[in-house]
């Protein structure tokens, strides 16, 4: 067999190979964009109007320029910090004042890319932003802009640039299962309800960072998430 045969060979079952190893590896290859950390606004863009989730165009909600107002229907003062507790396991996600649950809901965690554990803090609060990521190769591709009540969380192992938050999702309702490229899917609504109840506090501002005067809610993610 002649040298140029050897790689025509060589190349051949490489090429064969190549969507096997993509597929065992896909989530080396479907996480999100880094976040620029400095150029945040929180605005929604009006000029961004299409929207796309694992390769296929999804309707963003119409845009409404009011705010609404969610607070929590418990009495009382707060009898203790505030922390969010995350469950990969059973995808839910709890609130907590002290030893006191507010919030419990379903969430949808990282499926094309692994929701990180540990403990984190929230360091921004955004009322809308751009998310995007994934592989067109794969088919795992998403360009998500005016993602809607983000709150992106880090710690001294995931920086902030790396992007993973919870939010509000437009572009899928399957949640109780992992869906999402990393970060923590949460109905819209529900999204809501936590962006105005965790800190940093707002201070009547749509969107904030975290301050040392300021500081945002820890966020504890444990478990893992279902086989796909």
């Amino acid at each position: 067999m002649s040298r140029f045969s050897v790689i025509l060979f060589i190349v051949a079952v490489f090429l064969l190979s190549l969507p096997f190893w993509l597929k065992e590896n896909v989530e080396y290859f479907s996480g999100q964009d880094s976040v620029n950390t400095k150029s945040q606004t929180g605005n929604y863009d009006l000029g961004k109007k299409v929207a796309f989730f694992n390769g296929q165009e999804v309707k963003q909600p119409p845009y409404i320029d009011r705010e609404i107002s969610y607070r929590q229907n418990v009495l009382g003062n707060v009898s203790g910090e505030k922390r969010i507790e995350v469950d990969l396991t059973n995808q839910r996600l709890y609130a907590y004042e002290g030893d006191r649950q507010i919030y419990n809901f379903l969430i949808s965690s990282g499926k094309w890319n692994k929701t990180p554990t540990g403990t984190f803090r929230i360091w921004t609060k955004l009322r809308f932003t751009l998310m995007k990521g994934g592989s067109k190769l794969l088919n795992t591709y998403y360009y998500l802009p005016n993602v809607p009540y983000v709150m992106y969380f880090a710690n001294d192992e995931v920086p902030a640039w790396r992007g993973f938050g919870l939010h509000g999702t437009y572009w899928h309702s399957n949640f109780g299962h992992p869906m999402s490229h990393g970060c923590i899917n949460m109905k819209t609504e529900e999204a809501a309800q936590i962006y105005y109840w965790a800190n940093p506090d707002l201070k009547n501002k749509k969107s904030i960072n975290a301050t040392e005067d300021n500081p945002g809610t820890p966020i504890i993610i444990y478990g893992k998430s279902p086989a796909n």
